[in-house]
């Protein structure tokens, strides 16, 4: 059995040490690396299951690196950085990014993020990787959303994971513990937010009313119903 691989783009040695050794001892293979560059060179050759991201980064934009990466890989996208700031942070998940986590930072926690994201989803359903909805057409293998015009709309790996839940359940309430348990995370207000910012982004993407969504329906209090009708192709 292959092991998950962990890829770490930090600049900083001593943090690379840390989180390789945490995730090491803990059973996953990893690579890091210190610059953009190397790091994005690497995924031409293999793509990793989970990316821990560094946002101060001295060859690149890290937000726009992690952008990238939320649209374009099928790696969960993990932000470790000294950055605190509540805008940081939700504009990274804006962004496409999986989850936040801020330095100084305990690297069980690390591991314990990661684990979650790496969970095998629980929902039950069909294994296609294309549903039909509402004129709309879902491509999961490509992270692309297609509207009856044929025009395009990429979607990050993160947004994915909303969709396809919110799709393999139609107009069934679901409710935040569920999301929580099936998606992964550490329930609390980040995960809240982090769901709010990828349900808002979908509803977007969508061209859905932010006022009145007929496709994506708020329960306050209870969570949220998909109301489209879903045919998954074969």
């Amino acid at each position: 059995m292959t092991h998950p691989l962990v890829t770490i783009l930090d600049d900083e040695p001593e943090i690379r040490r840390i989180l390789t050794d945490a995730l090491e001892d803990a059973g996953f293979r990893t690579q890091s690396f210190s610059r953009a560059r190397e790091f994005e060179a690497s995924l031409k050759r293999v793509t990793p299951d989970v990316c821990l991201v560094d946002l101060s980064l001295p060859d690149t934009d890290g937000l726009a690196l992690v952008h990238r990466l939320a649209l374009e890989q099928g790696a969960a996208v993990i932000i470790i950085s000294g950055r605190a700031q509540v805008q940081d942070r939700v504009t990274g998940l804006e962004l496409g990014a999986d989850d936040y986590i801020t330095k100084p930072f305990d690297p069980v926690e690390v591991v314990a993020r990661v684990r979650a994201r790496l969970r095998a989803p629980k929902t039950q359903g069909s294994f296609s990787d294309t549903a039909d909805f509402n004129g709309w057409t879902a491509y999961f293998d490509r992270y692309v959303l297609e509207d009856d015009t044929g025009n395009q709309t990429p979607f990050s790996h993160a947004e994915g994971e909303v969709l396809r839940l919110f799709l393999e359940s139609p107009k069934r309430l679901i409710s935040r513990a569920q999301m929580q348990e099936t998606l992964g995370g550490a329930a609390g207000e980040s995960f809240d937010r982090a769901m709010d910012v990828r349900i808002s982004r979908l509803r977007t993407k969508l061209d859905e009313d932010p006022k009145n969504p007929r496709l994506i329906k708020t329960i306050y209090g209870a969570g949220y119903i998909f109301l489209g009708d879903v045919v998954w192709r074969q």
